[in-house]
């Protein structure tokens, strides 16, 4: 006769009865203490946190970055700010070739994206090439383009040698060109790398979905709009934060294509807070600017964050 399971065994032969999994899982997921991340606190604190509220501090004195005397003016560092019209043309620089790339790169990218997404036989090899550019370091790139950007750069000789000396001009040197010129520059570096996160984004887009809407009956334009489009959104987030992020807080490639002229025509506030610290000795008045910016780049990011995910959510 067969009996049960420890029916008959005697007490000291009796194995124990299994666990429960959820209280060993329960055990293998404790919660590592919290002085673990301490050191990284403690240093984040000491080389970020503690300079930022320092600095916050000086954009309140009149501070020229030497002397260790310096007194308290309150408010007149921002109120200066919104008088001075160097600073309010800088603002208005800023935000605009922020939109600028972001609008042109991530169409760009998109484009690039779609195309060696395709079957051509070059696409790996067209991947690599557009995406080269932005592994470059920024500011020896702006110093290969100031050099094709010149009056006698490749750029005026191209135009010349196919008979377009109507359009040959002082890039960098013309208030009405020098700016669009910097914008296309930054463009030309990363528009490779917004491919590269558009490019991730179609690949992971399952081509059953493609095929059961050509079924359908959609056609090309239908199928990105309908069925690409919308699965692109999480890859649409990160570059647009990316571009717009970095296109308010650009400084190496617009100080060493122009160094912010001619005269301040492609001035922005990174560039005014150099040159108000570092060339005029006005520390207190470059920090205010530097918090204005900060208190920029936050609003921005966060609002564009918010519309963003909620189009995510939308579409997903």
């Amino acid at each position: 006769m067969t009996t049960a399971p420890h029916e008959q065994l005697p007490d000291h032969a009796r194995l124990p009865d299994a666990e429960p999994v959820s209280r060993v899982r329960g055990r293998a997921r404790t919660t590592p203490p919290w002085w673990f991340a301490l050191p990284a606190v403690l240093l984040f604190a000491f080389v970020v946190l503690v300079p930022s509220v320092r600095g916050v501090y000086y954009a309140f004195t009149d501070w020229d970055g030497l002397d260790p005397h310096f007194s308290f003016v309150g408010l007149d560092n921002f109120s200066e700010l919104f008088r001075d019209p160097d600073a309010t043309q800088a603002i208005r620089h800023t935000l605009l070739i922020a939109v600028s790339i972001t609008v042109i790169q991530n169409a760009l990218g998109l484009l690039l994206a779609l195309g060696v997404n395709s079957a051509i036989k070059s696409r790996n090899l067209l991947r690599v090439l557009l995406f080269a550019p932005a592994v470059i370091t920024p500011i020896v790139t702006a110093y290969l383009w100031r050099n094709l950007l010149g009056p006698d750069g490749a750029v005026n000789s191209l135009l010349g040698a196919v008979g377009l000396d109507s359009l040959r001009q002082d890039w960098l040197g013309s208030p009405t060109v020098a700016l669009w010129s910097v914008v296309g520059v930054i463009v030309w570096q990363f528009a490779g790398y917004s491919m590269v996160i558009f490019l991730a984004g179609l690949q992971s887009v399952p081509k059953e979905v493609h095929e059961a809407a050509s079924i359908d009956g959609a056609g090309p334009v239908r199928r990105f709009w309908s069925v690409t489009r919308p699965l692109l959104a999480p890859a649409l987030t990160v570059n647009l934060m990316l571009s717009i992020i970095g296109g308010i807080k650009l400084f190496d490639q617009v100080y060493a294509l122009t160094g912010g002229g001619p005269g301040h025509a492609t001035d922005t506030l990174s560039t005014l807070i150099y040159k108000d610290a570092f060339t005029l000795g006005e520390f207190g008045y470059s920090i205010a600017l530097a918090v204005v910016l900060t208190i920029i780049v936050a609003v921005v990011s966060t609002g564009q964050y918010a519309v963003l995910s909620r189009n995510e959510r939308a579409t997903s």
